[in-house]
């Protein structure tokens, strides 16, 4: 059967479409918000500022900062879940948030894998292994060793109980096959006090946290968990390089929309952070910090997404991990 529009119908119809069109070729045309899951400082903060920075300049209007901090970023994730797909609201997205929170915690109002449009990969921080400067232990293997002579004596600190420090730790002792007692702190700042202390025998936490006491001479690297050394630490060897190929744990940082967002503002958001990632001043200013630029397509963050995800849900399982 052939419906046959009236003509002010069809007229309206058609300046609809058109206007749909003007509106995806002027995109931005007001300010967009970034949602970043912490408060400010800290390297989450710090990479959303510079990109949110950068991609005000590229966009040709306001990218404004969002810091939706609590329920270990989960009340920024919900929030983003539920915002309108159009491109004016982009979250700053962590590891933890999507592939180990979904883990530890049952009754999550998003679904990392459906509630969100990965657009890149942003950044990552590895982690690093240390021990006191007056330990007698100086390499990843001498470590192992003595953990294995002695099972459960030896701990090992945290930023907290189900965060990435904390999986780190049993992602080492899972590949190592050692019994490493875990030891949680409400934070980097007394975890790695209470190393410095002598109240815990080993620090496991991010390169940007651990980088300072290493290089004062307070705590000794015997291990980063990455493929890779860092520039900040050349002294302290990769995973590879110390004996455990399997130990990469990064966190990383990277940028998402809300679901149902367009192919066509994927692209070109995609197209900016690539433009962003490959300029020489943003590896500059991340490395000050010990953080590494990366990038991805789309359908190379969606990857990494799911792999961490089902990667992180093994260890969790493995070792028991429940949030208190």
């Amino acid at each position: 059967m052939k419906i046959i529009l009236p003509l002010k119908f069809a007229l309206a119809a058609l300046a609809l479409g058109v206007a749909a069109l003007a509106q995806a070729d002027t995109y931005p045309s007001r300010a967009v918000t970034l949602v970043v899951p912490f408060p400010p400082g800290g390297a989450a903060d710090t990479v959303g500022r510079y990109y949110a920075e950068q991609l005000s300049a590229s966009l040709g209007q306001p990218v404004v900062v969002d810091n939706k901090p609590g329920a270990g970023t989960a009340i920024a994730a919900e929030a983003v879940a539920k915002a309108k797909p159009d491109g004016y609201t982009l979250s700053l997205a962590t590891a933890g948030q999507l592939t180990i929170l979904p883990n530890l915690q049952k009754g999550l109002r998003y679904d990392p894998l459906q509630d969100f449009t990965p657009v890149a990969v942003l950044a990552s921080v590895p982690n690093v292994v240390a021990v006191p400067a007056a330990s007698k232990v100086d390499t990843l293997q001498a470590l192992i060793d003595q953990a294995k002579a002695r099972p459960g004596a030896l701990s090992y600190s945290s930023c907290g109980n189900g965060t990435l420090c904390h999986l780190s730790g049993e992602l080492l002792k899972n590949l190592a096959g050692i019994d490493l007692l875990h030891v949680p702190y409400k934070g980097s700042a007394p975890a790695v006090t209470a190393v410095l202390g002598g109240e815990v025998d080993v620090a496991v936490d991010t390169l940007t946290v651990l980088a300072p006491q290493i290089q004062a001479g307070k705590l000794k690297g015997l291990v980063l968990s990455s493929a890779q050394r860092s520039p900040l630490l050349p002294g302290v060897p990769s995973a590879s390089e110390a004996g455990l190929p399997g130990f990469e744990a990064s966190g990383w940082f990277g940028l998402v929309l809300p679901k149902g967002a367009s192919p066509q503002l994927v692209e070109q958001l995609s197209a900016a952070i690539a433009a962003i990632a490959q300029a020489p001043q943003t590896a500059k200013r991340f490395a000050q910090n010990g953080i590494s630029v990366e990038h991805s397509t789309p359908a190379g963050f969606a990857k990494l997404i799911a792999d961490d995800g089902a990667r992180w849900g093994e260890v969790i399982r493995a070792g028991n991990i429940t949030l208190e």
